[in-house]
């Protein structure tokens, strides 16, 4: 009797178990889950970007260019623009004022001018002519029609008056309000205009980090690895260092930071703000990570294949190097992946060493000023106008999405190549 009330006991507490571990993977889904459409449903709409179809006239006496019969190409690209975009920006609307002209002329984008000018210079025939161009719109007109924007709040609450939604409402009547993919967004750098601002540059500072942090760290945490796993003596300095690399896996990332601006800027003077400097700092802390996960990966290897391959006449170094190491190299892979995952979320470390700065050139070389990811998230984030939320959410869903293909790719390595014992 008292045993079966021993085993319902057991059995009760085992389901009791069960339940709150349920319970528990249902709270963390859900809380990942309003994450996820938080992030999405606000920063879908930052892939497009609203535009107004405005009539351009390329007339040659506007561009002064009257007295030349074929303009080339260049002579193009010098010419007077100043009066063509400005008959194009005013004529979206007919103003009394010249309160009312500049409240039709901020309808539109920062880069309107060059986008007008650019148009011409893809399309030169269309030179003394009129032509219907969509130009990018403002950011409060952007979001405005995005619905992120209300327009029933008192006008001096609002960036757009009473005049301009007049305008706006006028233009949507026309059908000459339009919405199409952002290239700027895709393709174009920091900017402080929001309907400008682009990612391009913190996507390559991005990359330029990653791979200098994948040349530095993967051969020299390999290396270390294979010598205290296979060759160093068992000592009171093999454990000393053995100490030493689990206790730098678990220092915070800014201590790193720190590091690099003391040693990598302050020491040896290389250039503040680039992907050279930031990749060396994530390379130092990935170190540890992928040193931990190598050696468990050495372990993970049995030692028949060691004593098999010396009893066959292999040297120490032949044995490592032509069966443990390749053996152990999809968990070493795998690390290796997972630490630059990380090291592609991290901010920290790079705030400190100056890829803070506003960077408006998309980097062609690592020592281009560059920022990165998560900088340029933190940046959006502390602006205060309304269309860099959407920035902020879109950048953060890119952000999401390299992860998820790198833990992703991590798992496929394992998969793949590692083998049954």
């Amino acid at each position: 009797m008292i045993r079966e009330q021993r085993m319902k006991k057991r059995y009760a507490a085992e389901k009791r178990f069960q339940f709150l571990g349920v319970v528990s993977i249902g709270i963390s889904i859900f809380f990942v889950c309003l994450l996820l459409f938080k992030v999405f449903s606000t920063g879908s709409t930052a892939f497009f970007k609203t535009t107004i179809q405005t009539e351009v006239d390329f007339d040659k006496k506007l561009l002064e260019l009257e007295d030349i019969k074929n303009p080339t190409l260049k002579q193009i690209k010098e010419a007077e623009f100043f009066d063509v975009t400005y008959k194009a920006a005013t004529s979206l609307y007919p103003y009394k004022n010249n309160e009312e002209e500049k409240s039709v002329k901020l309808l539109l984008g920062g880069n309107y001018e060059y986008e007008i000018k650019s148009y011409l210079l893809k399309n030169p025939k269309m030179l003394g002519k009129k032509v219907i161009i969509e130009l990018t719109a403002s950011d409060d007109l952007d979001q405005l029609h995005k619905g992120n924007f209300p327009r029933n709040i008192p006008e001096d609450r609002r960036r757009l008056n009473n005049f301009q939604l007049n305008v706006y409402d006028n233009l949507v009547e026309q059908g000459k309000i339009g919405s199409s993919i952002s290239d700027y967004f895709l393709f174009s750098g920091d900017s402080r205009d929001p309907e400008i601002a682009g990612v391009a540059g913190a996507v390559i500072g991005s990359f330029f980090s990653i791979i200098i942090c994948l040349i530095i760290s993967f051969p020299i945490a390999l290396m270390a690895a294979v010598y205290l796993e296979e060759f160093a003596p068992k000592n009171v300095i093999t454990d000393i260092i053995e100490i030493n690399i689990n206790n730098l896996a678990a220092v915070p990332s800014i201590v790193f930071g720190l590091l690099g601006l003391g040693m990598l800027l302050g020491v040896f003077g290389m250039p503040r703000s680039t992907a050279l400097v930031g990749g060396m700092t994530l390379s130092l802390m990935t170190l540890p990570t992928i040193i931990i996960a190598c050696r468990a990966s050495l372990k993970a290897v049995p030692p028949s294949i060691r004593e098999g391959a010396l009893a066959i006449g292999a040297s120490k170094v032949q044995t490592v190097c032509h069966h443990v190491v390749p053996l152990a190299m999809p968990g070493t892979l795998s690390g290796t992946i997972i630490g630059l995952a990380q090291a592609l979320g991290e901010t920290a470390p790079l705030l400190l060493i100056g890829m803070v700065a506003f960077v408006v050139d998309v980097p062609s070389v690592p020592t281009d000023p560059s920022t990165s990811l998560p900088v340029q998230i933190y940046l959006w984030s502390e602006s205060a106008e309304r269309g860099f939320v959407e920035k902020t959410s879109a950048t953060i869903m890119l952000l999401i999405g390299f992860l998820v293909i790198m833990n992703s790719l991590a798992v496929w390595a394992r998969q793949k190549f590692e083998r049954k014992w």
